[in-house]
């Protein structure tokens, strides 16, 4: 028997000698067997505190979640301390990192499905953890009912398009205009598939669907409100996990911008903060993805916004110094590995404010270390946990020039 001492920062329980046990908590009292990596619970002998019962029935097998089993308020608590114990391992001793923000269950608007068939039918759900065992799930309370309404009717219109052991996988967006459903398939091209994927789209009513990037069916363009523009969004583009979440994070930005006039919004994705920001204000916009930028330009067009939108390596080809002095705002939104090459170039501008968000607490204080470093101070961090039940934290920062 061991016992539970305190939670990693992936959400593993941790003993005395260090090993990692999944779905437990601080205070549990569990008999394990020992696995190639860590062990497993045989036996929950004493529960922690802070242990409740999962709201998922396939939780523990399905790898979507690892947090199920713990309460609301400890959970919560764990999930600021990976931002703050992220920060002061960066040398910030008191890092000025507000309380926790959450959104709800059932508001997660993207989803990756896998779906396999067999000779008992076609399984839809998610991989359990750390293998390619693929748990059939019948709910799932991350999701928005769009998206967990769509899982049962998948496994019914999958049977006959599906061969015995083959995988899709369906990255699912929950959009203004319906479900888009992006399919990944490794078959030939044939007129057979192509019809049945075709009657798939229109018996689900699918606002989109595509396979392997090439768009087959559109009943309604998917897009999104952002503000007063509408965005037609290109074919799984990147956007925020949740409505309630991009809100939080758009009021933030407003907020920290303030009243000044010109703005950069860099890893803009499709302009979920330029176009919030662009009402009486310049904005320049730049990412990557060409079909992003697209898109942004389109809506800001329509909307006539005095934004101006460059597609652009921001990792290979940074904002220059002379290029961000006009700004006095730059807002960031970089993927994982965040953004290194940018932030050492803006460390050295004179832009006066300086709002970071970040789904990675580790790059983002590698990227605040290096701002401070060249005279920014970090005003604030905001907490956003939007990635329920997961290791996973999203974070609003603000920093300012002296």
């Amino acid at each position: 028997m061991v016992e539970i001492l305190r939670l990693g920062h992936a959400g593993d329980g941790i003993t005395a000698e260090g090993l990692f046990i999944p779905y437990t908590v601080p205070g549990d009292i569990v008999r394990i067997a020992p696995q190639s990596a860590g062990a497993r619970v045989e036996k929950i002998i004493a529960s922690g505190p802070s242990r409740v019962v999962p709201p998922c029935e396939h939780f523990g097998r399905c790898g979507g979640c690892a947090l199920q089993m713990m309460a609301h308020e400890p959970y919560l608590a764990w999930k600021r301390e990976l931002v703050v114990n992220a920060l002061q391992q960066r040398g910030f001793a008191n890092p000025p990192v507000e309380q926790i923000r959450v959104v709800p269950p059932g508001t997660r608007r993207r989803a990756a499905f896998k779906a396999r068939a067999a000779a008992t039918g076609v399984s839809v759900g998610f991989y359990e953890s750390g293998t390619r065992n693929l748990v059939d799930v019948r709910q799932c309370p991350v999701l928005a009912p769009e998206l967990a309404n769509l899982i049962a009717p998948l496994k019914v219109q999958f049977a006959p398009i599906l061969k015995s052991g083959e995988t899709a996988e369906l990255h699912a967006t929950a959009t203004d205009a319906g479900v888009d459903l992006s399919i990944k398939l490794k078959r030939a091209r044939s007129p057979d598939l192509l019809a049945s994927l075709a009657g798939l789209a229109a018996s689900l009513h699918l606002a989109r669907l595509s396979w392997n990037g090439e768009v087959l069916a559109v009943e309604n363009a998917p897009y999104l409100r952002i503000g007063r523009f509408t965005v037609v969004l290109p074919v799984e583009c990147f956007l925020q996990p949740t409505k309630q979440g991009e809100q939080i994070l758009q009021e933030l930005a407003t907020e920290a911008v303030g009243a000044v006039r010109c703005v950069a919004d860099l890893f803009c994705g499709c302009g979920t903060f330029a176009l919030t920001l662009a009402d009486g204000r310049t904005v320049y916009a730049a990412d990557s993805v060409q079909a992003q930028i697209d898109s942004l330009a389109a809506a800001a067009k329509a909307g006539r916004a005095n934004l101006t939108a460059e597609t652009r390596d921001l990792f290979r080809r940074p904002l220059l110094a002379s290029e961000l002095e006009r700004f006095d705002a730059v807002v960031l939104d970089p993927p994982r590995p965040g953004a290194t090459a940018q932030i050492q170039v803006l460390a050295q501008s004179s832009v006066p404010n300086v709002i970071y968000v970040s789904c990675n607490p580790a790059s983002f204080s590698r990227d605040a270390r290096t701002l401070c470093e060249g005279g920014y101070r970090l005003d604030r961090v905001v907490p956003l946990d939007q990635f329920l039940w997961s290791p996973h934290v999203e974070l609003f920062a603000h920093f300012t020039r002296s």
